[in-house]
């Protein structure tokens, strides 16, 4: 299958179950609340299609105003809406109060970002207690994968103003 092929050279293969627990019994809720209140991920159209634990499926539609110059989406787009799947997909694995922040990530592009819609999955492929490893791609509608993340998320504590 493409999506375990693509997935498998940067962390867990999607087709095997992942075995994390959450910290949080109310972490969809969660997620999608700090989703919501994200106005970039707004701004973008991206909406979450599944959240489960450590795992974190964002959609995107197509739109004009989101590409580059010969008419794909454009790489900015691509890792913000990676980025955010993989940082909610972290989200999902830490305790009640803890929010979540990039640390660092690498982004591969591997084609040009052309369908009417695309998928960015995120996945933890190790969850510490600070950090977490974090493995997320882009697909297109015809699910071919046109980008690749890894990184690093870190779980955020006791800061006015930060919190899930």
């Amino acid at each position: 299958m493409a999506r375990d092929a693509a997935l498998s050279g940067v962390s867990t293969p999607s087709h095997r179950p992942l075995p994390f627990s959450p910290r949080d019994p109310d972490f969809e809720r969660r997620v999608r609340a700090s989703f919501s209140r994200q106005a970039a991920m707004h701004t973008l159209g991206a909406t979450i299609e599944r959240v489960a634990p450590g795992e974190v499926d964002l959609a995107l539609p197509f739109r004009d105003d989101l590409t580059q110059q010969h008419g794909f989406l454009h790489a900015g787009i691509i890792t913000a809406v990676v980025d955010s799947a993989c940082g909610y997909a972290a989200l999902s694995l830490m305790e009640p109060g803890a929010a979540v922040m990039s640390v660092e990530f690498k982004m591969q592009l591997l084609a040009p970002a052309r369908g009417a819609r695309f998928s960015a999955l995120g996945r933890v492929v190790r969850s510490g207690r600070t950090l977490t490893v974090v493995a997320g791609e882009l697909r297109t509608d015809a699910g071919e994968v046109v980008a690749l993340l890894n990184g690093t998320m870190m779980a955020v504590r006791d800061r006015p103003g930060l919190a899930d």
